[in-house]
């Protein structure tokens, strides 16, 4: 197979959680020299999310893993190994995106992508498992390209496929499969912005025209002061619709007010955590290879003594020398400039140079749970070569 892109990295999912970057250096460094291991971890819990990321030090030794690797067995469960897709743009674009339904149970991830191979560059393939790991019936191929995936389609929807009919599209996202808020059927209303003089009563007297309320409640604390939320429940879904386009952005005793669908509780902690992964996503992105760390800085260093000491290499946006309690040098700190090459070349002519009397140590910026990541891959290679172990700090 050819190489989709050019990358040393790939993706390695539907492993145990239990799975650590020192086992997983184990298998795939029999094909060639690991760079570095990070398996995804829960950023609160710190459990492993069952998909990693190995780089390796050259595209043809990761071909090699690609090749020889996929649906190997790791602590008992075949893994999935697929080139690594970092641009979120094609990722999340679907273009190229292939769903298959009704698929024999006997069929694997393996099986289906030696089926669906023949037809372009595969950047992932996955049929999807339930906790005893057999099939659920259906999976997913994404090809590098919407031509494969149209080629795919054509051949293979409708096929007989271990003996059973099997049906091929277009993959479509969750937001374009499930209808809208306008579009979903729901009696029960959230109104929220309220001003917390406005009752219930006043409420009822804007809607009551709609249909007929089973229930208003506007939600109150301990003291019984409006919290400024509240739902209004009608019995048939088309009142509690009218009742959401005279409500929406209606302006009530100064405020405009939001109305809409109630959502579950597992409805609503989704969108927060995607909300939350969306902004956490967005300021890495921004400060992705700008952002520098800076160590072995001697204690009178302050935010403008860093910033003059980086100043000649670029247009400076922000710069901190992290201190205790005491406002006491932690002696590092992060310089961010305007660009990457500004930064890069800021690494190249100040890592190791003088500030004082104390040699700087001046590299990307790195999350901290990359960077032990990477730390510990790193021991894990020294280790597996016979060499001591460096520090792991």
């Amino acid at each position: 197979m050819t190489t989709p892109f050019n990358s040393a990295s790939l993706y390695v999912g539907d492993l145990p959680t239990d799975v650590t970057e020192s086992s997983l250096f184990e298998t795939f460094s029999q094909v060639g020299q690991v760079a570095s291991i990070r398996v995804c971890r829960d950023a609160v819990t710190r459990r492993s999310l069952g998909y990693a990321y190995v780089n390796y030090h050259n595209a043809a030794d990761a071909e090699r893993a690609l090749d020889t690797l996929n649906n190997t067995l790791v602590k008992g469960k075949p893994c999935r190994v697929m080139w690594s897709q970092r641009d979120p743009a094609l990722r999340k674009s679907g273009v190229g995106n292939v769903f298959i339904k009704n698929l024999d149970k006997g069929i694997d991830h393996k099986a289906l992508y030696d089926t669906f191979s023949a037809f372009g560059n595969i950047l992932s393939c996955k049929v999807v498992t339930d906790t005893e790991n057999s099939s659920k019936g259906y999976g997913f191929v994404h090809f590098e390209t919407a031509e494969s995936a149209e080629k795919a389609i054509q051949k293979v929807n409708g096929m007989s496929l271990n003996g059973q009919k099997v049906f091929v599209g277009h993959f479509l996202a969750r937001k374009e499969r499930v209808p809208s808020d306008s579009e979903q059927k729901f009696t029960n209303v959230y109104i929220k912005n309220l001003d917390s003089s406005v009752t219930e009563d006043e409420i009822r007297a804007l809607v009551s025209d709609k249909g007929t309320i089973s229930n208003l409640a506007i939600m109150k604390d301990e003291k019984g002061v409006s919290k400024g939320f509240g739902f209004i429940n009608f019995e048939k879904p088309e009142d509690a619709k009218a009742a959401v386009e005279v409500l929406n952005n209606k302006e009530i005793k100064g405020k405009a007010i939001y109305a809409g669908r109630a959502q579950k509780k597992s409805e609503r902690e989704s969108e927060l955590r995607h909300k939350y992964e969306q902004q956490r996503a967005e300021r890495a992105n921004k400060y992705q290879g700008v952002n520098l760390y800076v160590k072995n800085l001697e204690d009178n260093v302050d935010d403008e003594k860093l910033r003059a000491e980086f100043a000649a290499y670029g247009t400076i946006t922000s710069s901190k020398v992290m201190s205790d309690e005491k406002a006491a040098s932690k002696g590092f700190g992060f310089v961010c400039f305007s660009s990457p090459e500004e930064a890069t070349r800021a690494v190249t002519e100040m890592n190791g140079k003088m500030m004082g009397t104390k040699p700087l140590y001046v590299a990307l910026a790195q999350r901290k749970d990359i960077r032990k990541a990477q730390l510990e891959a790193q021991h894990a290679i020294r280790l597996k070569a016979g060499l001591p172990p460096g520090p792991m700090g």
